[in-house]
């Protein structure tokens, strides 16, 4: 799809310099633009590439003077990165844009879907599935019975759903995600063998929730595992069963919550950390990457290590870590000098 300058600048509220009816259809960075590229200028460090970028049009702030010869035509703005954040969401909306039932795909008995629904081929709906409006499913995805999907929500290709599970509005979910598999639970028996618990809970995901490729979000034993409104989970996280992580918390990659442990809201959680289950995390928390989490955490609290402690004090200890071997040898030696003044 192609766009003008003049176009794009109707979008931003923006002026034109240069050529009005100059012709986009594609985004690339400014140190790599190309013809029919569009860019933007908004970080003074870059400033050289605009007189060298190949690309088409530049989004550029209303102060901008250029000192040399331009071939790129201008879009002015009162804040070009901004604008160009703007355009990007407007560029994903018009590719998204999809709607219709392809086929092969499969929509079981007593499923209720509403206006704009697209479902890519090779796509199954299960039992008394209720799907809102603008929804989009993409090809090869699995909504077992009984689920609920809000509005504007996506479903990239390849997520699995089961059954009970409840997907509130404008949530994100990209391909490899699984929503409901069953949580680990297993009873040890008599033999040495272990016997299955039935996981029959389901999970909940409030409205605006992304989950990153490849997330597992494991389903209750009983009652629900619960994802809080604005939550953000990146890709490669296993959420265990009775989770329940509080609103707008972010999750960093291959991190792992064990079951029955309770989040807070707003914490920030870096990647690999690892958190025991039935703990209570709690709001505001920030915790560093690759750390271990096996107590609860107060309010506000920023903490790292393995096994995980306040921030303040392992930062402390650090400098420690980092010279143990010459104080170990310091201590050695003012053991000789004492035994030989001895």
């Amino acid at each position: 799809m192609k766009f003008t300058a003049a176009q794009i600048a109707g979008i931003l509220d923006g002026e034109v310099v240069g050529n009005p009816d100059a012709e986009v259809f594609k985004l690339a960075k400014i140190e790599e633009g190309t013809e029919g590229s569009l860019t933007f200028l908004a970080n003074p460090k870059y400033v050289n590439f605009i007189y060298t970028t190949a690309a088409t049009v530049t989004i550029v702030n209303h102060d901008f003077i250029p000192e040399n010869t331009l071939t790129t035509t201008l879009i002015k703005v009162d804040d070009a990165y901004q604008a160009f954040s703007k355009l990007l969401e407007y560029y994903n909306q018009v590719k998204l844009m999809k709607s219709g039932i392809e086929q092969p795909s499969v929509i079981s008995e007593n499923v209720t879907y509403g206006a704009n629904l697209y479902l890519g081929s090779f796509s199954y709906i299960g039992k008394n599935v209720v799907i809102g409006n603008d929804v989009k499913i993409y090809p090869n995805c699995f909504i077992g019975d009984n689920v609920t999907i809000g509005d504007n929500t996506i479903l990239f290709a390849g997520v699995k759903i089961y059954s009970e599970s409840v997907i509130g509005a404008n949530c994100t979910m990209h391909s490899g995600v699984v929503i409901g598999s069953d949580g680990f639970g297993y009873a040890p028996t008599e033999t040495g063998t272990y016997s299955k618990i039935p996981q029959i809970g389901n999970v909940i995901l409030e409205d605006y929730v992304d989950v990153g490729a490849s997330t597992t979000i494991d389903r209750a034993t009983l009652g629900s595992t619960i994802i809080r409104k604005g939550v953000k989970l990146d890709n490669h996280i296993q959420i265990a069963h009775n989770v329940e992580i509080g609103e707008h918390t972010v999750i960093a990659a291959q991190t792992g919550v064990a079951g029955s442990t309770k989040i807070g809201s707003h914490c920030m959680i870096g990647g690999q950390v690892g958190i025991a289950g039935h703990l209570t995390i709690g709001n505001h928390v920030r915790v560093q990457a690759q750390s271990g989490i096996g107590k609860n955490i107060q309010d506000g609290e920023t903490i790292q290590g393995s096994p995980a402690f306040n921030y303040g004090d392992y930062s402390k200890s650090y400098v420690h870590f980092k010279n143990l071997p010459k104080i170990v040898a310091d201590l050695e030696e003012l053991k000789k000098n004492h035994s030989s003044e001895s």
